[in-house]
């Protein structure tokens, strides 16, 4: 049997067709027709993708999205009717790896399967990042300072992540631009000064350190706590 995916999904009708769709095409499938359902699913099992919807009872796909986020890094491809510019926005930057509008043709929801299944075998079990007693952990997208969880935006993640990994380097605001946004980011430059704020907020004033120094006119460096 081929990878194991997780549909939630509430209309149940739609549901069976992309089950049916997706076993003939040897894949594993489980459904959850509401949100809390889904979510248990996805934090008690091992699935290696999930199709989340946007539009569920009892715990909307973003929070859902939200909180798996928290624990797994497995590939999620969202799926709505609705063709809203937010609900993507909000859905990417909060870790979901595609984006598919229903109606859409089956051919093109396997496609994006395949390719979230190459890319997630493709990708090497990261090392757990540190500096001084922050701890974060790539593979299941966890922060901590310590003991304690520190919550973060996919986009804070992702910017203190590539920090940590150029640990004593200084990196420029436009090696974070092309590494973090993607060469092809179109909006203002200043958005790295803003999570790297958010970044103090949540790290350096939490907890009454400095990880995070400035260097001007460069850019941010992170060196172990001294």
């Amino acid at each position: 049997m081929g990878a194991r995916i997780l549909v939630i999904e509430d209309e149940v009708k739609f549901a069976r067709f992309v089950e049916m769709e997706l076993t003939y095409e040897g894949y594993s499938v489980t459904k959850a027709f509401e949100g809390r359902t889904g979510l248990e699913l996805a934090e008690k099992e091992h699935f290696d993708l999930i199709l989340l919807d946007v539009m569920l009872p009892g715990l909307n796909g973003i929070e859902v999205l939200r909180r798996i986020r928290r624990v797994s890094s497995v590939p999620i491809i969202m799926l709505t009717a609705r063709d809203s510019v937010m609900d993507k926005v909000s859905g990417l930057d909060l870790g979901a790896d595609d984006y598919i509008t229903k109606p859409f043709a089956i051919e093109e929801l396997l496609a994006r399967i395949r390719a979230a299944l190459r890319k997630q075998t493709r990708s090497p079990q990261s090392p757990v990042l540190s500096a001084g007693l922050l701890r974060l952990d790539p593979h299941s997208r966890q922060v901590r300072y310590g003991d304690t969880p520190i919550e973060l935006t996919k986009r804070e993640f992702d910017v203190l992540q590539y920090l940590l990994e150029n640990k004593g380097i200084v990196v420029t605001r436009e090696a974070l631009l092309e590494n973090v946004w993607g060469f092809d980011f179109a909006g203002e430059t200043n958005a790295v000064d803003v999570y790297i704020r958010f970044l103090r907020s949540k790290i350096d004033e939490a907890f009454g350190i400095k990880l995070i120094s400035t260097v001007r006119g460069v850019g941010y460096v992170i060196r172990d706590e001294r």
